[in-house]
């Protein structure tokens, strides 16, 4: 879909924010950070298998020097040749492996996480910016039909005039009211400008010319919009869908498993070890002075071993017991940065339900308020007509309904950004680029 929604006349909203999560330059460092964590925890389980390592040279030796079969000092020219493979597998280590697999596990869970979060605080950016767009095309329209309306209340002013009904001094009123709305217009027009400019950017868009964008608002708001909320209900949710939350939780969990690990290096290690080796030796002659054949030298000089080692930490400076204490402390702080957010975020939704209850009292209240001047501009245009008002009162009711419908607007857009982010900690789907890495 993101595919071809830039080729498209207008953007839906999902279309915006797919093209932004698609196209953010620093959504890209998160996902990098997530992929690095997703090596790291995979090299962790690599970390059970056995090392195996090989060797082979191949050497010259000039003048005196020690014969490496017979360890005598020999002033020959000679060359030798050695192979050796080795492995080695850890048996016990304090279960520093299996605890850190667990913790390098949690902190990719988290990383993810914190990956979806960013997807959400950008898609709530682009969703903002989206709305300014229709907040600002809104009062354009608006500002359009005042214009409008001057427009004819100037030439009927002229008519007017041209009867003798009026005086030169009501045109001159006329004008003033026309060239206001005028300005008006202009910098609605403008604004708007900006606000397109905001959203191509926050949706890293490169095209050339303004953006333009479906409208999808409801006239009024959803049944939905009429629920009312408690700040706790929500907040019991939104533990439980908010990224962030589920980020500092894992964190906390895999600070937990970091100080296993430490504290396994204060154990006793145990390992295997196991080796094969041989070599060729120029020195290496039978009772004849015949240099032995290499392929019989080989065989003949193999050696093998197999072996297990004990390692005891007795003293290292405290260093041991140094890092498990820094990992307690980490894990502490761990456990604080999850408490913060979990009181930032129970801060948050009791704001966005006390706003949703206000914005709420708002709407009805400005829809009523749209209604009474709209109701009183047209008495006071009809007053005009018939001469009874002057300009500047039909100025002043034409302003106030004017005022009216722009402030109506805002709390729409207001409620339906309240609703869509209290929805969100809600757990409703409201944002879907799941399919999207």
């Amino acid at each position: 879909m993101v595919q071809f929604a830039h080729a498209q006349d207008t953007w839906t909203l999902e279309a915006c924010i797919d093209y932004a999560v698609d196209h953010n330059l620093e959504l890209k460092n998160f996902e990098y950070n997530r992929d690095s964590d997703r090596e790291r925890y995979r090299q962790s389980i690599r970390d059970l298998f056995p090392t195996i390592s090989g060797f082979s040279d191949y050497n010259i030796s000039y003048g005196r020097s020690t014969d490496p079969n017979t360890n005598d000092i020999i002033d020959t020219d000679f060359f030798s040749n050695n192979y050796s493979i080795n492995s080695s597998i850890d048996i016990f280590r304090g279960f520093q492996k299996l605890n850190s697999i667990k913790a390098t596990r949690l902190v990719y869970l988290a990383t993810k996480e914190e990956l979806e979060q960013q997807k959400y605080l950008l898609a709530f950016r682009v969703m903002a910016a989206f709305y300014d767009i229709e907040f600002y095309e809104g009062l354009l329209t608006n500002t359009r039909e005042q214009f409008e309306i001057s427009q004819n209340n100037y030439r009927l002013v002229e008519k007017q005039i041209e009867l003798g009904l009026k005086a030169g001094a009501d045109l001159h009123e006329a004008e003033s009211a026309l060239l206001t709305d005028k300005l008006a217009v202009t910098q609605a027009a403008n604004q708007l400008a900006n606000a397109r400019l905001n959203l191509k950017q926050e949706m890293n868009l490169e095209e050339d010319g303004p953006i333009n964008i479906s409208l999808q608002l409801p006239v009024t708001p959803s049944d939905s919009a009429l629920a009312t909320r408690v700040s706790d209900s929500v907040y019991q949710t939104a533990l439980q869908v908010v990224p962030l939350i589920k980020a500092r939780e894992l964190q906390a969990r895999a600070a937990r498993k970091q100080v296993a690990v430490a504290r396994g290096s204060l154990y006793p290690s145990i390992s295997f070890q196991a080796g094969y080796g041989t070599g060729y030796y120029e020195t290496n002659t039978d009772q004849d002075g015949v240099v032995i054949p290499y392929r019989t030298q080989i065989k003949d000089n193999a050696s093998r071993y197999i072996g297990v080692s004990l390692n005891i930490p007795i003293s290292n400076g405290w260093a041991g017991h140094s890092r498990v204490k820094q990992q307690k402390i980490a894990m502490k702080q761990a456990n604080n940065d999850l408490e913060i957010q979990k009181q930032e975020l129970f801060k948050l939704v009791e704001q966005l339900v006390q706003e949703n209850t206000s914005l709420q009292t708002e709407f009805a209240q400005s829809t009523e308020k749209v209604k009474a001047q709209n109701l009183a501009y047209m008495i006071a245009q009809k007053r005009y007509d018939r001469g009874l008002i002057n300009a500047l009162d039909l100025f002043q009711a034409k302003n106030r309904y004017a005022a009216a419908q722009n402030e109506h607007l805002q709390v729409r857009l207001r409620l339906q950004i309240n609703e869509t982010t209290l929805s969100f900690y809600e757990g409703a789907p409201i944002f879907n680029f799941n399919g999207i890495n």
